[in-house]
């Protein structure tokens, strides 16, 4: 018999340790890209967290934002609520028609000048310049009486505001915002029968504050001596 196991086995142990190196070389290249994968999948990670993070930031900005107008608000109608019941007559009176409404008061200085101080949380909304319906009711009533009782007065119409520094609104500065509304009761009051060349307007901001905030922000019509 012609032994043939010589001429084999060494082909077949070469073959196998071939195969060995490629699997190691296999092996090597595999873990060699691993760690890069990992670092650019924790950054990715990272970038996400922290946007997470920013809106999360800006979402409790805008909650605390929120929460102060709401302060804010609240307030204001406490205050309403205060005035509506001082203006309400006793129980068992027939009381009596207020001609300019109870959301204006009238104060006669030693000048002869008049002051009809209008509450401006009756007469616009929060940061706006747009005169609300009861607002212009309240306006209504001022024009008539304006031009029954002082036809010939020069008017000037004055606007103010509290101490709180502008927000939210598009007016920057608390000037700014009372020198529209004085402008809006202006126009608003020559549409209504006021001679335009006898009424102007001031822009107080927050000079003069009254007691409380919601007292402070007000439009006052001064009826002048003439």
């Amino acid at each position: 018999m012609i032994p043939t196991i010589t001429r084999t086995s060494r082909p077949i142990r070469i073959a196998s340790l071939t195969g060995l190196a490629l699997i190691a070389a296999l092996a090597s290249v595999g873990c060699s890209s691993t760690p890069k994968d990992d670092y650019a999948e924790a950054i990715s990670e990272n970038a996400e967290l922290r946007d997470r993070l920013a809106e999360t930031q800006s979402m409790l900005k805008q909650s605390e934002d929120d929460k102060e107008e709401l302060l804010r608000q609240a307030q204001d109608l406490e205050a309403d609520l205060r005035r509506a019941e001082s203006a309400r007559p006793p129980a068992g009176s027939a009381g009596g028609i207020n001609p300019l409404g109870s959301g204006t008061t009238s104060t006669t200085y030693g000048s002869g000048d008049i002051v009809l101080s209008v509450a401006g949380d009756v007469l616009f909304s929060s940061g706006k310049v747009t005169l609300k319906a009861e607002g212009r009711r309240e306006l209504d009533r001022i024009a008539r009486m304006i031009m029954s009782q002082h036809p010939t007065n020069t008017i000037r119409v004055e606007g103010y505001t509290d101490t709180d520094p502008i927000r939210k609104s598009q007016w920057k500065t608390n000037e700014r915002l009372s020198a529209e509304r004085a402008l809006a009761v202006e126009a608003y009051l020559v549409a209504r029968g006021i001679e335009s060349d006898r009424i102007y307007s001031a822009a107080m901001g927050s000079a003069k504050p009254k007691s409380n905030k919601s007292e402070s922000r007000r439009v006052e019509i001064v009826i002048l001596a003439n």
